[in-house]
């Protein structure tokens, strides 16, 4: 079975991390927020395999498997805060944070 070329690979990562970027930066609503920092980390994750596999080396898979721990914290924790916010502004609108004072 024929592996997949480096570059296409490299270029689906760059387009998810681009589309994940985007959602970061366009979307107002935390959880497409969350939604899009995940695509991100993915993206990250796939670029790690592909490289990984040009150089027939597992180091690609173990950092994978790191940062799906590091994405699986990430939801914890973010759901939590989400939550909170949620309780406490009764919205998820990422202007609604803004009048959050200490």
């Amino acid at each position: 079975m024929p592996a997949i070329p480096v570059d296409h690979g490299l270029a689906i990562a760059a387009i998810l991390f681009s589309l994940g970027l985007l959602g970061l930066l366009v979307r107002r609503n935390l959880v497409f927020v969350l939604m899009s920092i995940e695509i991100m980390l993915n993206a990250a994750g796939l670029a790690f395999v592909v490289a990984g596999a040009r150089w027939a080396q597992p180091d690609g898979q173990v950092m994978f498997i790191f940062m799906l721990t590091l994405a699986a914290a990430e939801v914890a924790v973010g759901l939590a805060l989400l939550l909170q916010i949620h309780r406490r502004f009764a919205t998820l609108d990422a202007d609604a944070t803004s009048e959050m004072r200490g």
